[in-house]
């Protein structure tokens, strides 16, 4: 999970503000949630030391985020999970990374997570996420040092039809219009978490073409790879990852028949190259 950074989980297709090649095309697409979640892997949380500063006229009944952070590794296209703890419960809870905002959302009476992609072109390194909570007038803040190290991509070599690698004249006009289109979709998040449970696997089986891959296309290099493909064949019921809304169901021209999901606070699901849509917009 992440926002529509270029990070990645293997459980379903990330939004990627790149494109430029195909994706594997996988049949028709009907929307049922799955029970069983496939973020299992996701595990391993790990206590942060933090620093605490109390802000304003008071602070806090032994003022103090715990915060702890669960991923599969802290590595470029990786998705790193948050979980604030305070003592006792708080109004609010603001994040910051990478010298953005964090959508964060409450877990229950004393706990807070945020979700943070991890790029694939961030350089590695160290950087601080930062975490503030307040309550009827005091803030307190924590911050701790997250270790990025370089992420492992391959490379993938396509023959594919001339006009994903040089568009003709005439559709070169509406690929700017789509660019601008997609690129206003990720603004339109709802404000709130609207998934539930774990996200699930589109179609079962593992994906075949790995997220972050150097794509070179009819020997052209192009943007890295912004998704997973799953092979499939036609027919095939899709299922969404996860609880969400339906935010573009249209033919686009790098990726066909595209449905994109919005799960709230910067989460989405783009699902591309479907034969057959079953939903709208």
């Amino acid at each position: 999970m992440y926002s529509h950074k270029k990070s990645r989980s293997d459980a379903w297709t990330v939004v990627s503000r790149r494109r430029g090649g195909p994706f594997t095309d996988a049949g028709n697409r009907r929307f049922r949630r799955r029970e069983r979640p496939y973020n299992q892997t996701v595990r391993g949380a790990i206590l942060l030391t933090v620093a605490m500063t109390g802000l304003g006229t008071g602070t806090f009944a032994e003022d103090a985020i715990q915060l702890a952070t669960n991923a599969r590794s802290i590595r470029q296209g990786e998705v790193v999970v948050f979980t604030a703890t305070t003592p006792q419960p708080v109004d609010t809870m603001r994040a910051r990374a990478f010298n953005r905002d964090l959508a964060t959302f409450r877990v229950d009476a004393t706990r807070w997570q945020a979700l943070l992609g991890i790029d694939v072109d961030t350089a590695p390194g160290s950087y601080e996420v930062s975490f503030e909570a307040s309550s009827a007038g005091y803030t307190t803040r924590a911050t701790t040092e997250l270790n990025i190290t370089a992420g492992t991509f391959g490379k993938r070599v396509l023959k594919v039809d001339e006009g994903y690698v040089n568009p003709p004249d005439p559709a070169i006009a509406r690929i700017k219009r789509e660019a601008v289109e997609i690129e206003r979709l990720w603004t339109q998040s709802e404000p709130r978490r609207l998934w539930d449970l774990g996200f699930v696997r589109p179609v079962p089986g593992r994906a075949n073409g790995a997220f972050g891959s150097r794509s070179i296309f009819n020997g052209q290099p192009r943007q890295p790879h912004g998704g997973a493909d799953f092979l499939s064949p036609a027919g095939t019921p899709i299922h969404a990852p996860n609880s969400g809304r339906i935010l573009l169901a249209r033919d686009l021209y790098f990726t066909g028949n595209t449905v994109v999901i919005d799960h709230g606070l910067g989460v989405f699901s783009l699902l591309a190259h479907l034969s057959v849509m079953d939903v709208h917009q």
